[in-house]
């Protein structure tokens, strides 16, 4: 068994954070290869390392000095260090860092130096081999991972020390200039590992106990879910739900390695439990997985009589393209359909677009709904369970929900309803406590 071990910031954010993992690490002989992040905050009233880094790169490059914003950052460390009776020459390299920086200095160099610290600290508190990110993860020159050279590369490194702990966040171009990743680049590092090294599980350690079913701040105290489908989280992200973002999980996806989400401060928690498909007896008998939603769409509803559907919906659907307003959901009928986009991207050319249609289609009528809301209830089980949608409609028309539009996705993962933006959180709490709940 070999597990890869990601912990976010707010798990490495002090040195009792770092007790946390090390009890976590040595409780589990197989968790042999650690990814860390930047130290992240230790409360509300504090910062993440990362956007002091980058705070301080915009001193640099209006050429304001940035050495009290240095100093914070480096105390964090030494403190870190001096609480875990360590011996890391904080002072020495920080020295050397702050000796280099100049308005020259990459944004992307400087800013990896919070994930860089953070490991060589909490490498030597594990006792585990340090990796630099630059010397294992590599970029080719269009930006894009070289996934061939650094998983033979991980994978040599965890061979020959047993032990490994990796930065994240960041790698290395041709160049051998630094390069981060996106905001939540840690991520990515830790399922490329997983991936590198064919891990049983990816652990992304974190400050909750896994995904829940909604969204905490419209449900009080929803219940976690404990075994999801890769699918499904697809399903739930694209829907507006807070979980990793797809490219942080395609490596492990592509492997069929299982995505555990844990939380550091709550280690008995099971957490979530991400795989490709799930036998039956693994799950419960709840057979909605989870409910999300997101607001601020508008609907456009073609009417034309003895409508030739294809040829008028293509028409439309290249319209649309042209004013970059990407199509979420389509309904179609005998003379008409119904086009599902977002308010924001449609922003002022709305009136061009119904103009255009017109003159390019000539519809009897287009009717125009806005402030509306899109809410899924998402499920590999409701597939197999006759009435479903039936319920679900009932349930909101009982709590005097209007259903504006209905959609169900191919694979019949979702049930989707369009509602009024102001019956956003009243669909999802009706709907989580008539199949959740």
């Amino acid at each position: 068994m070999l597990k890869v071990a990601k912990f976010g910031g707010s798990s490495v954010a002090g040195a009792e954070q770092f007790k946390k993992v090390k009890k976590i690490i040595e409780a589990d002989p197989s968790r042999r290869l650690v990814v860390v992040s930047a130290a992240g905050k230790r409360g509300a009233d504090d910062h993440k390392l990362t956007d002091l880094l980058y705070l301080c790169h915009a001193h640099l490059t209006y050429g304001v000095s940035c050495g009290d914003i240095m100093n914070t950052i480096r105390q964090r460390f030494v403190d870190i260090r001096n609480e875990l009776g360590l011996h890391y020459d904080v002072e020495g390299e920080f020295d050397a860092l702050s000796a280099r920086l100049s308005r020259d200095m990459s944004v992307d160099e400087l800013v990896s130096r919070g994930e860089y610290f953070t490991a060589r600290l909490m490498a030597e508190y594990l006792g585990f081999t340090f990796v630099d990110a630059a010397s294992c993860i590599f970029f080719g020159f269009d930006g894009q991972i070289d996934r061939e050279r650094t998983d033979s590369t991980i994978a040599a490194a965890l061979k020959a020390n047993g032990k490994i702990l990796i930065p994240g966040f960041y790698g290395r171009l041709p160049t051998g200039k630094i390069k981060v990743m996106t905001r939540g680049g840690s991520d990515i590092t830790g399922a490329l590992a997983a991936a590198a090294v064919d891990a049983d599980v990816y652990e992304n350690w974190t400050d909750v106990s896994g995904i829940l079913m909604a969204d905490p701040k419209i449900v009080p105290d929803p219940s976690p879910i404990a075994h999801i489908t890769y699918a499904e989280l697809r399903e739930l992200a694209f829907m507006g739900a807070s979980v990793l973002h797809e490219e942080s999980i395609l490596p492990v996806k592509e492997k069929g390695i299982a995505l555990n989400i844990r939380n550091t401060n709550r280690p008995e928690d099971p957490g979530t439990m991400i795989v490709d498909s799930i036998e039956e007896e693994q799950s419960v008998e709840r057979f909605i997985t989870g409910i999300a939603g997101r607001r601020n769409f508008t609907i456009l509803t073609v009417l034309k009589r003895n409508m030739n559907t294809s040829m008028t919906l293509r028409q439309s659907l290249e319209i649309l393209d042209r004013y970059h307003a990407p199509v979420e959901h389509i309904t179609l009928g005998l003379d008409s359909f119904a086009l599902v986009t977002s308010t924001a991207a449609l922003g002022d050319g709305l009136y061009d677009v119904i103009a255009d249609i017109q003159k390019t289609c000539r519809p009897d009528d287009i009717q125009v709904q806005d402030s509306i809301a899109l809410v899924a209830a998402v499920g590999r089980k409701m597939t197999f369970r006759p009435g479903i949608s039936g319920r679900l409609f009932k349930e909101l028309g009982e709590h005097g929900v209007n259903i504006r539009t209905i959609a169900q996705g191919a694979d019949e993962l979702s049930i989707i309803v369009g509602v009024d933006n102001s019956n956003f959180e009243t669909a999802i709490r009706v709907l989580y406590d008539g199949f959740a709940g």
